[in-house]
């Protein structure tokens, strides 16, 4: 049993997260100010006490000093950057259990706890939302976020295409018993395949897709242009295969689903991902998907008004693997993702944990569940499940669907806004007339100020006011801010008209100080 002073304080901070949680976020200030950020700064204690300061005076030093200086990004809906999302109740009310139980889930141990079974089944009903067929792709887990997703993603198809190399190799020279990437190691095994290089191929890569690349061992530089000259985030298809056709060289293919300054889509149909899976499977590559926030477009209702939007996650299914996020769009607590593959033994190659004899917990077969720990990066893992599963059941299909149509209105609201507005530009520029924004705006709208002099500090302009957050961004080379729409909470003509509130007094302000 904990102290009664420590549970007295637990209750006290539970007391003020219900209070916090009663105000209406939506006119709270998202952004601590100034001097609450001093005075949390300077109340850290500068070194570690020989004996501590006790749970209550720590309690009380938290709520006080650091709690202030904390922004409203998960609480507040008119927050717009980096594409975070908030919580639901729901996973909110689990992830309080969560931190109670701490349950480290790396282990199926179905006789000693139901964590490892609650995150599959957690990873089945996602599927189903994302109108995947949950057979067809045993190889699942949950992640931090889409850039292990990512980094499990490119191990994986390193793995796969690398092995099939290798197993080339060996039906035209004797076999010296060499095994995987996973066994013997990415130079040795390059050597016996005879591969020189390896590339990922893919348009408008995020940027921890990158990282992902360097993590794994092929470089931030293997990443040769294929997309069109007229469109950057679309797939050149010939471009694409003379660098498949590369000797001593195995590929990586990376679909962009939905680009993270736009938020537009590198495809557009079954068609557009069909080609590349028959490429993919001509020349051996690996087929991933970065959905980070673009996969759950698969959301939608079949219907005119997201119609366009939804194509642009038509054909994923064919992937080899998908990896995305849930603290944005499924709204979960950070930090939480999920990869996708459907290759289940190919993740057991890279991530399973040899010689531990105190890991194994039966015979190969004998669980239908994997141990998380042998198909991700993680031995010690969070009960991330919980919200997930708690979330997914408490709103399903239709509250999800509800989520993501209320966040797509606001955004085609304020695109809007700025492309009739003398005084901004929409951008990309082929979102020119309300007609193209309706069809093609997803969650993200992207702008500057015409004016150079305002471009430059338009985003602390903006944030200034505490009333919204946006991000700031480079397209083509000049300044831009970026509007994510991603919290559970959005309404569409409330958080515009914050929006457009907003960006009215600083152009006010701008020009009065021009005066």
């Amino acid at each position: 049993m904990e102290d009664p002073s420590a549970l007295s304080c637990l209750s006290r901070t539970q007391q003020h997260a219900v209070g916090t949680l009663s105000k209406q976020q939506d006119v709270q200030p998202i952004l601590p100010n100034a001097a609450q950020i001093q005075k949390a700064t300077t109340s850290l204690q500068p070194s570690l006490p020989d004996n501590g300061i006790g749970v209550e005076k720590t309690t009380a030093h938290v709520l006080s000093d650091i709690v202030p200086a904390l922004n409203g990004q998960s609480l507040s809906p008119n927050y717009y950057g980096f594409v975070i999302g908030g919580v639901t109740p729901a996973a909110r009310v689990a992830e309080t259990l969560v931190s109670t139980y701490d349950q480290n889930a790396c282990v199926h141990l179905p006789d000693t706890s139901i964590a490892s079974t609650v995150e599959d089944q957690a990873l089945k009903l996602l599927l189903e939302l994302l109108e995947f067929d949950v057979n067809a792709w045993p190889g699942r887990t949950l992640t931090t976020g889409a850039t292990a997703g990512n980094i499990i993603g490119l191990a994986c198809g390193r793995e796969f295409v690398v092995n099939q190399a290798l197993q080339r190799e060996r039906r035209q020279s004797p076999s010296d018993g060499v095994d995987t990437v996973g066994d013997i190691g990415l130079l040795a095994a390059c050597r016996a395949a005879d591969i020189t290089d390896i590339q990922v191929l893919t348009t408008l890569p995020h940027s921890s897709l990158k990282k992902a690349s360097s993590i794994v061992g092929l470089g931030r530089s293997c990443f040769p242009r294929v997309s069109k000259s007229e469109d950057s985030l679309g797939f050149d298809l010939q471009l694409l295969e003379e660098c498949l056709k590369k000797p001593q060289t195995v590929s990586i293919v990376v679909i962009s689903c939905a680009e993270v300054n736009t938020g537009l889509f590198a495809t557009h149909s079954y068609d557009e991902v069909d080609a590349l899976r028959r490429l993919c499977d001509q020349y051996g590559a690996w087929l991933h998907v970065d959905a980070a926030f673009g996969l759950f477009a698969r959301v939608l209702a079949n219907s005119m008004e997201f119609q366009y939007v939804k194509k642009g996650t038509q054909g994923l299914e064919l992937a080899d693997s998908i990896a995305g996020d849930g603290h944005k769009l499924l709204n979960v607590p950070y930090d939480c993702g999920f990869y996708f593959s459907r290759h289940a033994m190919v993740a057991n190659q890279v991530f399973q944990n040899p010689n531990a004899s105190y890991l194994n917990v039966g015979e190969p077969g004998q669980h239908l569940i994997p141990s998380p720990l042998n198909i991700g990066l993680e031995n010690s893992r969070r009960f991330r499940a919980l919200p997930v599963y708690a979330t997914l059941i408490s709103y399903g299909r239709a509250g999800y669907r509800d989520m993501l149509e209320r966040q797509i209105r606001f955004a085609r609201q304020v695109a809007c806004y700025f492309a009739e507005h003398a005084d901004f530009d929409l951008l990309p520029e082929h979102l020119h007339d309300k007609a193209v924004i309706d069809r093609e705006v997803y969650i993200i709208v992207l702008f500057r100020a015409k004016d150079d002099t305002l471009n430059h500090n338009l985003v602390n302009r903006l944030n200034a006011s505490s009333k919204v957050y946006v991000s700031g961004t480079i397209w083509q080379g000049r300044p831009a801010c970026r509007i994510a729409a991603a919290n559970w909470q959005i309404e569409p003509e409330r958080n515009s008209s914050v929006v457009k509130a907003v960006t009215e007094q600083a152009l006010k302000d701008w020009r009065q100080e021009l005066q």
